[in-house]
This record gives C-alpha cells, structure tokens and sequence, in this order.
C-alpha cells in the first residue's frame, strides 16, 4: 500500500522552522514571562500590522476571541446576533455566552458564506450585530453586509478563525468590520502550539476593553473596572506566533498554488471550491463537493488519503441546538453543503505528487467516472 497522505502535517511544518521556533521558546523560559509579556505584546503589534488594523489583542482561544469582542460590542442578554449555521459550534455557543440569541442566516451556495440577500430578512428590532463567518479561507461578501448594518446601527463582528490573510477587495479579513476575531488552534494557516486566538479592530475603545476583559477586568493590577476573565494568552505562544507568522505569506501563497493544482486536476470530477473575483481565498480546508460523500471519503481512506467533513451538522440541526426551534429545511442551502461537503489534504508542504495521488483517487471514485490519467495529470502540472 502506499504511504498515507495526512490530512494536515504539522510535523512538516516543524521541521521547516523549528531551529527558530526552539529559540524563540528557549527565550521565553529564559524570561520567565509565561502569562502576556513582551513576546505577545510584539506578536500584537505584527499581526495588527499584518491584518492592517491598529489593535491586536491575544487571548487564549478563537473562542473566547468571538466571546469577547461580542461583549465589547455591547451584545447582552435579550440581544439577537445573526450568523450562518454551518460553522464550527463555538461561534453560536460565543452568542449565547453573552446571554444572546443565535438568530441563522442562510449561505450562498457558491461560496458557503453568509447569503446578503437573505441578511435582511433575519434583522428585527432586538438584532445587536452580525457575525459573518469566512469559511474555509474566504471571506463573506462583506460590503452589502456592512452596510445592511450601517442602515440598522448594528455591529459587525468578523469570525475570521479560518480565513488569517484571506482578502476583501484588497482589504485583510478582520479588518472588513468593526472587529475580527481569529483562532490560533495548530491546525489554523497560523496555528499557536497549543491554544491561541486574537481579537483585531482599529476601534480604541474595544481595544481598551477587551485587553481589561481578557484578564479578569482589571485596568491595573488589581483595580477591577470590568467583570472579567482568564482569556490570556500564553507567552510561549506569543513567541511561536511571533516566528510562524514571518511565514505566513509563503505558506499562503503555497496553498494557493496546492488549491490551482487541484482545481486543473479534479475539474469535471467534483464541484471543486470557488473563489470569489474580488477575494484571495487562503483555503484553510480545501472542500470539494460530493453527492455520495461517503462512498467517496471510504474510496480514499482505502488508498490511504486521509480526507475531513467540515462540517456534517449544521447547528441548527444539533440536538444541543434544538431550543433555538429550527429544523430540518429551515436552511436548505447550509444543509446541501453538511451533506455533501468534503475536505481533502492542504497544507503548506503537501507535495505536488501527493495532490496528483489524490485527484486520480477522487476520479476514479466518480460514477460516472471521469477519466484522469497519469499524463493528464502531469499535464496540468
């Protein structure tokens, strides 16, 4: 049998770096600054650069990144906030910490972001703000939905957790709002060895409060003007941060190269991912669609393609959900893409033979089959 191809190697990406990574780490022992310190306060000042805002605030999850920046906003209890139901949980469960309703807004069934035309009908009077979510690497049509909330005075808080330098018409994810909130989790395209997240925004007043909120409300050492939180992100993480994120760029750029090849390869096999013309896609996953999703990822886990399914509930359906009163057709758009989504290999260092392994596997794996030889493949290359 031939070697597996991983679903995500963050081995790989170790070895490339870890000379700088071992160093980085090493300092922030020898400094005994393990809480905050000066490796996350420097990290904060990059990727605010890098994201093209004026705050970068490191907490300790992408989580409590949304949680935060929800509260910041003034989102409370009696409070609705729209998003889409198919995300990762921890956006409608940042909602309902704050003591808000998760109100759904159906997707785009090219891009699976948020739906603009369908945003309007999701707004009432107790609508507090919108929390697009830029799945897979690319972000939601921002513009019509900015102004949707200029109109009614609402926030815009970005999930930007999957989608760290995906750009809008020329402009940065997190920068598109009011705040942008991103996760650090290993796996991400910046991805902390451990936890990690950040909140992002130019607004200084949010700025002010979450870095009070982040560490138990305190303004200074024990001078409490918030009801607060441990959310502080680690200085070890900072520091790997701080490396990994020179690399941030490559690494995009190579996913962008690994996502073409796929897209030359699988194309007339499988609905392969669009990118928008005003957008650059960073794919985080790489999701193609199936209608016979199972028989296709079983295919390829016999030829030793590991392969992913983000995500195969879409939340409304959730039994942890079911208070919220939705139910099956409620988003028929979001829920096509629970039942057909598939993620396949993508990570920096997935090599071009790899990705050719895999396409051919997909193919075969069609009925009707599409043919993809050996030389076709390297016809694309």
């Amino acid at each position: 049998m031939s070697s597996v191809i991983p679903f995500v190697d963050l081995k790989a990406q170790y070895s490339s770096i870890k000379a700088e990574i071992d160093a980085a780490v090493l300092r922030t022992l020898d400094s005994a600054q393990f809480i905050l310190g000066s490796d996350v306060a420097a990290f904060e000042e990059d990727f605010a650069r890098y994201c093209g805002v004026d705050h970068a605030i490191g907490v300790n999850s992408g989580t409590s990144a949304l949680h935060l920046a929800l509260l910041a906003a003034g989102v409370g209890p009696g409070d609705e906030v729209i998003t889409v139901p198919n995300t990762f949980v921890a956006t409608v469960a940042a909602i309902e910490y704050c003591g808000a309703r998760p109100v759904f807004c159906d997707i785009e069934s090219r891009y699976f972001n948020l739906d603009p035309e369908k945003l309007e009908g999701a707004i009432t009077s107790r609508t507090k703000a919108i929390l697009p979510v830029h799945l897979y690497g690319q972000t939601a049509d921002m513009d019509p939905i900015v102004q949707a909330a200029r109109r009614h005075g609402l926030a815009v808080i970005e999930d930007a957790c999957q989608a760290h330098g995906a750009e809008y018409e020329g402009r940065r994810a997190g920068s598109l709002g009011d705040l942008g909130c991103f996760s650090f989790y290993p796996g991400k395209n910046l991805g902390a060895y451990g936890e990690g997240g950040a909140v992002v925004t130019s607004n200084a007043e949010f700025a002010s409060k979450i870095r009070m909120l982040r560490d138990w409300g305190q303004k200074a050492k024990y001078h409490h003007v918030l009801k607060g939180f441990n959310c502080r992100l680690d200085g070890i993480q900072g520091a790997i941060l701080g490396v990994k994120l020179k690399y941030l760029e490559q690494w995009t750029e190579s996913r962008r190269s690994h996502a073409a090849l796929y897209g030359r390869l699988l194309g007339g096999a499988v609905v392969t991912p669009e990118a928008r013309a005003d957008s650059r896609h960073v794919y985080h996953v790489y999701a193609i669609r199936s209608r016979d999703r199972a028989k296709l990822q079983s295919e390829l886990t016999s030829q030793g393609i590991q392969s992913g399914i983000h995500y195969p509930i879409p939340v409304h359906l959730m039994e942890a959900y079911r208070d919220l009163g939705y139910s099956e057709g409620s988003f028929p758009e979001a829920e096509k893409a629970a039942r057909e989504v598939l993620s396949l290999p993508m990570y920096p260092e997935l090599r071009d033979e790899q990705i050719r392994r895999v396409a051919l596997a997909v193919a075969a794996a069609q009925e009707p089959t599409i043919p993809v030889t050996e030389q076709e493949a390297l016809a694309c290359l």
